[in-house]
């Protein structure tokens, strides 16, 4: 989440271990900012010699790309992932240093924090005031094997900053009113965590893809909540949003238009479009997508991206028409196999009480005990 956590003391412990299973480990290029531990644990590998680059009249040193490829260990260690480097060399970012040791079979461990990666820079900024100037492509970041989170309380980190184990004295006072707050290390180890997990899922559905699994794993949950073009939209939308904060799961709102259908109303799509903005407002994630067979495609969407959770409005019909011409919930839950449904009560619609849920399948007393107490200690 930030400088100081113990990146680089992580990495030459991984590469300690790897070398004493018989793992042809260098050094490329480290980074210790003069932290004895980080050093110490540095023995007894072999360090690739940096070359010495002049810029703006100081000697730096900067990882030896020919110097690494000549010796091909099977591993190389290269510090610092986000650098750019001086002017004259042979790339610009160390990232692309990376990437041709990469290309001739060499592989590499190297270290990053979560505001170098470019797609989280104004996230970063708008939590921090800092705009981060030195970031790496997120298919870069992504390309990578394995990621492991070095994690650490904002209230350790501090810690070690006061002791003076991440800067000099004269930056300290600095960095714990600036950068490194209480509160922009807790959003910053909350962005760090979810990228790692957000990679984790990736890896779940790929897996479950592998051995062609039909029905969703419950790892985590995850809840589709589908919207209508109709005035109760936003309402279902924070009943999900409340549902899915209670029980700590991914939101994706989601609606599907149908050729059958016709046209929208004005003010159907003002609703769609106030119902998804106070969704992404509220972190969730939207998608609008098209099909003849709403029912079959919001299961076959939940389905492909792992959903464990579906939760739809209750639809606005007499018992005696429900009855005869059936519903969309009603397909939904016929379809859904082993995906949870949930129902959300859209009546008075103007009051917003807390929502109340039809259970549709069981199984769910649980999440909605949690939820309630939820409800209770948010003053609801």
């Amino acid at each position: 989440m930030a400088a100081g956590v113990g990146k680089t003391y992580s990495m030459l412990s991984d590469a300690q271990t790897m070398a004493r299973r018989g793992v042809d480990v260098v050094i490329g290029y480290l980074e210790p900012h003069g932290r004895v531990e980080t050093e110490s644990l540095a023995t007894g590998l072999e360090q690739v010699t940096p070359k010495m680059v002049e810029h703006r009249g100081v000697q730096l040193k900067e990882l030896d790309i020919d110097a690494c490829v000549t010796r091909h260990p099977t591993l190389v260690l290269v510090d610092e992932l986000a650098h750019t480097n001086p002017d004259g060399s042979r790339h610009t970012k160390r990232w692309q240093d990376i990437e041709e040791l990469l290309q001739v079979g060499i592989d590499v461990f190297t270290t990053v924090n979560i505001q170098h990666v470019a797609s989280l820079r104004d996230v970063v900024a708008q939590i921090t005031g800092v705009f981060v100037q030195e970031t790496v492509p997120d298919a870069f970041f992504e390309s990578a094997n394995e990621i492991e989170l070095v994690d650490l309380p904002p209230e350790e980190l501090q810690q070690r900053l006061e002791e003076g184990k991440v800067y000099q004295s004269e930056k300290i006072n600095q960095a714990l009113t600036g950068f490194f707050k209480r509160g922009n290390l807790l959003a910053l180890r909350e962005l760090s965590l979810r990228h790692v997990a957000e990679r984790v899922d990736e890896q779940i559905r790929a897996q479950r893809d592998a051995v062609r699994s039909p029905e969703p794993w419950h790892a985590s949950e995850r809840i589709l909540a589908c919207i209508a073009p109709t005035p109760t939209a936003t309402k279902v939308v924070r009943s999900a949003r409340r549902l899915a904060t209670g029980i700590h799961a991914d939101l994706t709102v989601i609606t599907v238009s149908s050729n059958r259908q016709s046209s929208l109303t004005i003010r159907g799509a003002a609703a769609l479009t106030a119902a998804f903005d106070l969704a992404e407002s509220l972190g969730a994630k939207t998608v609008t997508l098209a099909a003849d067979d709403i029912a079959a495609e919001v299961v076959r969407y939940a389905r492909a991206n792992n959903f464990t959770t579906i939760l739809v409005g209750k639809p606005p019909r007499s018992r005696f028409r429900q009855a005869f011409m059936g519903s969309l919930v009603d397909e939904i839950i016929r379809l859904s196999g082993s995906i949870d449904v949930l129902v959300v009560n859209q009546t008075d619609q103007n009051a917003e009480p807390p929502p109340t849920f039809a259970m549709a399948k069981r199984g769910y007393e649980g999440y909605i005990a949690a939820f309630g107490v939820n409800l209770v200690s948010a003053g609801i």
